[in-house]
C-alpha cells in the first residue's frame, strides 16, 4: 500500500520507519529545512537506541523515501498521516484539504497531538471537499526512549473512528502490531484525544505524588524504596510510575499535561490538580541542587560538580524540559563548575547551553568524574547502574554521590568509602 506520512517528530520517523519494515511504500514528507538536511544525508531525526539502526535498513531497501514538503512526488496515498509538531494547525488543515482532493486518499489518520476537538476541525475541512474521505484519530501513544517498540508491540491503542470503513483499512494498516491480541479501543474522535491527555495526567500525577512521599519519609527516616514497592504490590495501585526522582522532563508528558491544565483552566475557576503536579515537578528538579548546597553549607562557589545523564530519560538524545537543565542553571548561579557525560544527548545539550554559561561536555564518564566535589546522576543510563566505585573514590576530590534515581544501594555505597544521597532513602 502507498502510504504518505507528514511531520518532523518522533512519532512520524517511527510510523514512517515501522509502516515500510512490513512492506508498505512509505513517503516520510518534513517540513523544515533543517530536517530535509539531516534526512538528504541519511541521517534520521531522531537517534533512538535501535531506531537508528532500522530507520537505514528501510531507507536501503527503498520502502522509505524521505522528502521535503514542497518537494513531495505527485503519486497519491491511500492512507496519509499526520504527526506534526503542535503548532502547525494551519499546515495540517492545508494537508487535508490537498489529500481530500485526491481520488487515491481513503483515510487520513491523524496523530498530531492538540487540543480535544482538533481531529474534529481536520474532519469538517475534509468533509467540505471530499464528503466520503474518513478521517480518524490515532492518539500517539510511544514512549520515548523505547519508541518503536511501543509503537509495534502497544499495550493500548486508541482508535477515534466515526467511518466504518476508515476503522477497516487502519485495523488492517495495524494488524502486524496488534496479533497478540486486540488492543485497539475505538472511539468518537474527542474521546480519543481527551484519554491520550487523562493518561498523561495520571501518570505525570503519579510521579509528583511519589516525590512529595519522597520528601515526606526524609523527615520520618523512613527508605521511601521499602514503601513504594509495598504500595506496588496493591492490585489497585500497581508498579508503574511510582519511582520518586528528580523530576520528569520531555516535551511529550509535560506538554499534554499543560494542555489539561488549559483546558480545566478555561472552565473550572479554582485551581486543579495537576497545576500541583507541575508546581512539584518544577520544584523537584532542584532537588539534587538542594541537597548538594545542604551538604556543603551553602559554601560551593568555585566546586566541581559531575553529571551523569543529560538527557530527559534514557533511550533519548533530547533534553527537552530535561531536569538537567535546572540543575545546570542552579549551580550556574552559585559559581560551580559543571562537567557532563550522556551517552547521546552532549549535542543537543551543547546547543542549549550556546551562551548561557560554562559547561564541560565529556566523552567518557570517568573524565567527567575528575576533581569532582559531586556526582549527580540525572538519567539512569545502563552504564551507570554499575561503576567502579573505587575509582570514582579515587578521582572525586569529595566523593559524594546524589543519587537523583535511586539506582544504587545506599548501603553498598556507603560501605565502599562514599558518601550517599537519595532521594527519601535513609
Amino acid at each position: 500500500m502507498q502510504i504518505t506520512v507528514y511531520g518532523d517528530t518522533l512519532c512520524a520517523q517511527v510510523t514512517a520507519t515501522a509502516m515500510a519494515q512490513t512492506g508498505h511504500q512509505v513517503s516520510w514528507v518534513v517540513v523544515e529545512p533543517s530536517s530535509r538536511e539531516d534526512l538528504s544525508a541519511g541521517r534520521p531525526l531522531f537517534r533512538e537506541q535501535g531506531l537508528d539502526r532500522l530507520f537505514t535498513e528501510q531507507l536501503e531497501s527503498g520502502r522509505l523515501t524521505p522528502c521535503f514538503w514542497k518537494d513531495a512526488p505527485a503519486e497519491r496515498s491511500v492512507a496519509v498521516f499526520l504527526a506534526l509538531p503542535p503548532g502547525q494547525e494551519a499546515i495540517a488543515e492545508t494537508i487535508v484539504r490537498q489529500e481530500a482532493e485526491s481520488c487515491e486518499c481513503e483515510v487520513i489518520v491523524n496523530q498530531t497531538t492538540g487540543p480535544v476537538g482538533a481531529a474534529e476541525r481536520l474532519r469538517d475541512v475534509s468533509q467540505q471537499v471530499r464528503g466520503t474521505l474518513a478521517l480518524v484519530a490515532l492518539p500517539d501513544l510511544i514512549q520515548e526512549g523505547n519508541a518503536f517498540l511501543t509503537f509495534t508491540r502497544p499495550d493500548s491503542i486508541l482508535l477515534g473512528c466515526e467511518d466504518r470503513e476508515g476503522e477497516a483499512l487502519v485495523r488492517e494498516l495495524l494488524r502486524p502490531f496488534n496479533r497478540r491480541k486486540d488492543v485497539i479501543r475505538v472511539m468518537s474522535l474527542r474521546e480519543a484525544e481527551f484519554s491520550k491527555l487523562a493518561i498523561s495526567g495520571i501518570l505525570a500525577t503519579r510521579i509528583s505524588y511519589m516525590n512529595d512521599m519522597a520528601s515526606l519519609s526524609e523527615s520520618l527516616g523512613v527508605d521511601i524504596d521499602m514503601v513504594r514497592v509495598a504500595m506496588g504490590a496493591d492490585p489497585r495501585i500497581g508498579e508503574s510510575y511510582l519511582y520518586p526522582g528528580c523530576g520528569f522532563g520531555g516535551p511529550g508528558l509535560s506538554r499534554n499535561v499543560l494542555a489539561l491544565v488549559d483546558a480545566l483552566d478555561n472552565r473550572l475557576s479554582e485551581p486543579g490538580l495537576l497545576e500541583q503536579v507541575l508546581q512539584t515537578n518544577e520544584r523537584q528538579k532542584e532537588v539534587l541542587f538542594r541537597k548538594f548546597w545542604q551538604f556543603y553549607h551553602g559554601n560551593v562557589s568555585g566546586k566541581k560538580v559531575a553529571l551523569w545523564g543529560a538527557a530527559f530519560k534514557p533511550g533519548t538524545h533530547r533534553v527537552d524540559n530535561a531536569p538537567a537543565l535546572k540543575v545546570i542553571e542552579a549551580l550556574w548561579a552559585q559559581g560551580v563548575q559543571v562537567a557532563v557525560h550522556d551517552p547521546k544527548a552532549l549535542p543537543d545539550l551543547k546547543a542549549w547551553a550556546h551562551g548561557r554559561g560554562d559547561l564541560i561536555l565529556c566523552d567518557g564518564l570517568y573524565e567527567a568524574v575528575e576533581g569532582a566535589d559531586a556526582l549527580m546522576l540525572i538519567t539512569e543510563w545502563k552504564p551507570y547502574w554499575s561503576p567502579d566505585w573505587q575509582r570514582l573514590k579515587r578521582q572525586m576530590r569529595e566523593p559524594l554521590i546524589l543519587d537523583g534515581r535511586n539506582i544504587y544501594d545506599p548501603g553498598f555505597v556507603k560501605e565502599q568509602g562514599l558518601v550517599y544521597r537519595g532521594i527519601g532513602r535513609v
